[in-house]
């Protein structure tokens, strides 16, 4: 149970900091320039959300391919899913 919003056991959402926050800013297009700096305010934005450990939850589990989501990248997450896989991997 969150201390802070002890209804997160809820819908999350309601509790995110991205709230009230253009949708647009946390998807970015592309990965350089412009779009670099987009990701890094979407991540300042998770950082501080009560939310980001089950919006991170979320996004794993229903393996969305797009956006901020818990404070990571499409490819942060992708690289956590390889690393999860590898893991479970038993050497013969």
């Amino acid at each position: 149970m969150n201390e802070k919003n002890p209804n997160l056991e809820g819908d999350w959402r309601h509790f995110s900091a991205c709230i009230g926050e253009d949708p647009e800013l946390f998807f970015p297009i592309g990965n350089t320039g412009p779009a670099v700096l987009q990701a890094e305010e979407a991540k300042r934005i998770c950082m501080s959300c009560d939310a980001r450990v089950k919006c991170l939850e979320w996004a794993m589990q229903s393996e969305e391919n797009f956006g901020i989501w818990g404070g990571l990248t499409e490819g942060e997450r992708q690289a956590i899913k390889r690393r999860s896989k590898r893991s479970r991997v038993a050497p013969e």
